[in-house]
């Protein structure tokens, strides 16, 4: 990877870096921002008014109305694609064919088809990929994963997934409406399943075998800004049943379109005690038989870098982006690459499938 002479940061460009909207500002620019081994270098929009408004409110130096001239500056290193999902594979080609590293937001490509041609691609380059996976990198997810390594609950048993939310449902912000055609890869299938199972499973390991429904609800959506009516096309519903390889046993429900009462959390239960990570990705505990769960404080080392003044996506994100630094002067892969993120979307089409067909699917990994 090349350096800038007079730093060796690695310098970053990020395409889709709107200034009041997506993930780019709430996120990325924060994130790295915060990060010393990064330097962001380039943004681009699709205006070039509201790429110079990014640029100042984060001290970025160059900034364009279109992708290619970000891709092909010679003083980025690390593309980022922070763009709605149909957009990503023209950019993440573009991205390759300059053999620029690349960071891909979830999902990498809006089918299973696209997302083997864009890592096997990227493979034929030899260019670093990164799938835009950061839950898993959280302080409170990475501290499970350790506690159930070390045994603090024994043998796992059972692991429940619980995903309720209200977006992504009949009531559509107009900035959302691609989300209601299966097409465009957004959805309660593509995005929310993928996102919080490749947490659990970070921690508990691939399944071997598994059962699922998956549920289009709403034939018709509305746009909250119009009051125009929409088709959907779009699952609503997704719920698991599997056995891990390990033996433990694994259930999920993921729901979008939640009216009242949203949550999101995991359960992990084993032969000595128990685990629970709730949304905010805090942790509690007990081991034992009949003791309530008490919070089990993370312990600093897993919060550098630290929160700062980070919301807590960017403070997840940042994680992300410190492990990339790490993986590209280590020459490691801790952080999930495009065939990872291929291998995830196996997985969502074996869950489709497994619906389908109202048959149990054998999962290779």
């Amino acid at each position: 990877m090349s350096k800038s002479a007079t730093s060796n940061k690695i310098r970053v460009g990020i395409v889709g870096a709107n200034p009041d909207r997506g993930w780019a500002s709430h996120a990325h620019l924060p994130a790295l921002k915060a990060l010393p081994a990064y330097e962001v270098t380039a943004v681009s929009t699709t205006r070039q008014a509201s790429a110079e408004e990014t640029a100042r409110r984060f001290g970025v130096p160059h900034a364009f109305d279109r992708a290619e001239p970000l891709i092909e500056h010679p003083e980025v290193d690390l593309v980022v694609v922070s763009v709605r999902a149909p957009l990503h594979a023209g950019l993440v080609r573009a991205a390759i064919a300059a053999k620029k590293h690349v960071f891909c937001e979830w999902p990498l490509g809006v089918s299973l088809d696209e997302t083997a041609e864009l890592a096997r691609l990227a493979e034929s380059a030899g260019v670093r990929t990164f799938s835009g996976v950061q839950r898993r990198f959280a302080p409170g997810a990475r501290y499970l994963r350790d506690l159930l390594a070390e045994g603090y609950i024994g043998k796992l048993r059972s692991v429940t997934l619980r995903v309720s939310v209200a977006y992504l449902g009949p009531r559509i912000p107009e900035a959302l409406a691609y989300t209601t055609d299966v097409k465009n890869g957004a959805n309660a299938l593509s995005i929310l399943t993928a996102h919080y199972l490749d947490t659990v499973l970070a921690a508990v390991g691939d399944f071997e075998s598994l059962s699922a429904v998956v549920a289009r609800q709403f034939d018709q959506g509305t746009i909250l800004e119009t009051g125009e009516t929409v088709p959907i096309s779009v699952p609503h519903q997704v719920l698991i049943s599997g056995t891990l390889q390990s033996g433990a046993v694994l259930s999920a429900h993921i729901e979008a379109g939640k009216r009242n009462g949203g949550e999101i959390w995991a359960t992990f239960t084993g032969t000595e005690g128990d685990l629970r990570l709730s949304q905010d990705f805090t942790l509690s505990g007990a081991r034992g038989d009949g003791q309530p769960l008490e919070s089990l404080p993370i312990p600093e080392r897993y919060r550098s870098p630290a929160q700062a003044n980070l919301n807590e996506d960017a403070h997840h994100t940042a994680h992300l982006y410190a492990a990339i630094a790490k993986d590209l002067a280590e020459e490691t892969e801790v952080v999930p690459t495009f065939r990872d993120a291929w291998k995830l979307y196996r997985l969502l089409d074996a869950v489709a499938a497994s619906s389908a067909t109202g048959r149990r699917v054998e999962w290779k990994g």
